[in-house]
């Protein structure tokens, strides 16, 4: 029996195919035509071949800013996802304040990313600010303004408070997916909490980790508001990320060739670690 095929659902898919095609592939093309020319001005261009992508892979600046951007990404990440389970673990499956640790989690979450940056501005000033008073009338010489350690302190404290609740939300809809007549053969079994997380909970929540890692991995590695507001970067460049550094050179600068370059870069190594990412933590999916 040969079965009818109705493709008249594409007449509604075709109009917003096209317009993510207008706005992608469309800017992402005129970043690559700047990457490869150089321009004077006057709207005058130059073929410029791979000379911009040299530059900037051999910058110094570029390596620096890199590596500030990793170790940022992998610390929250480190933090977070650990952090985020156990929150999830400890809220209650049942009952009223189901819904109060629900709202109270995703809280963060509805704050615009620059009041973000704004709200710990201000609560880490050492003069003023609740955190910074707090932690130097507790004898720490705390001032995230002059101090390295202490912006990279207040960045790193600043995202878990924001993020952690996308990891907790996630993680809780996976425990709550999880059928009771699981938990009811481990009690059987005299299973006790480790053994229930280990061959239970971590398992079943695999997949919604495997989504929690790769949207704040992606997240923390194009992050640009919270830091800026925050820090602009500083003091000196201590704080400056990819995301900073390429905006100061496209923007700052106005040197659009490296800034293209830098971008394309940029989106690569996205792509690339995301799919290490997830291919690493699916490996044993299909065994």
């Amino acid at each position: 029996m040969n079965k009818t095929i109705n493709n008249a659902a594409w007449i509604f898919v075709i109009p917003v195919v096209a317009l993510v095609a207008f706005n992608a592939i469309i800017p992402l093309m005129t970043v690559v035509n700047y990457s490869v020319q150089e321009t004077f001005g006057d709207n005058v261009f130059f073929w410029h071949g791979v000379g911009w992508f040299q530059d900037v892979l051999e910058s110094r600046r570029f390596h620096d800013s890199l590596l500030r951007q990793l170790g940022f990404t992998f610390t929250i990440l480190f933090i977070e996802v650990p952090l985020g389970v156990a929150i999830a673990l400890a809220m209650p499956r049942k009952g009223p304040w189901v819904s109060v640790c629900l709202v109270l989690m995703a809280l963060p979450l509805l704050i615009p990313w620059n009041v973000v940056g704004a709200m710990w501005n201000i609560f880490a000033l050492p003069d003023i600010g609740l955190l910074g008073r707090g932690l130097n009338a507790l004898g720490f010489d705390y001032n995230f303004t002059r101090q390295p350690g202490d912006a990279w302190f207040t960045l790193i404290a600043m995202d878990v408070w924001h993020w952690t609740s996308l990891v907790v939300l996630l993680a809780y809809a996976g425990l709550v997916s999880i059928p009771d007549a699981y938990y009811q053969a481990a009690k059987i079994d005299g299973a006790k909490p480790l053994a229930i997380f280990r061959f239970i909970q971590l398992p079943k929540l695999k997949r919604v980790l495997t989504i929690a890692v790769l949207l704040r991995f992606m997240d923390s590695f194009m992050i640009y508001t919270e830091p800026f507001v925050l820090t602009g970067g500083g003091p000196g460049n201590s704080t400056t990320l990819l995301s900073i550094d390429l905006v100061k050179i496209a923007l700052g600068q106005f040197d659009l060739g490296p800034a293209a370059a830098m971008s394309l870069i940029y989106f690569l190594i996205i792509l690339l670690l995301s799919w290490i990412f997830y291919t690493l933590m699916m490996r044993n999916e299909a065994q």
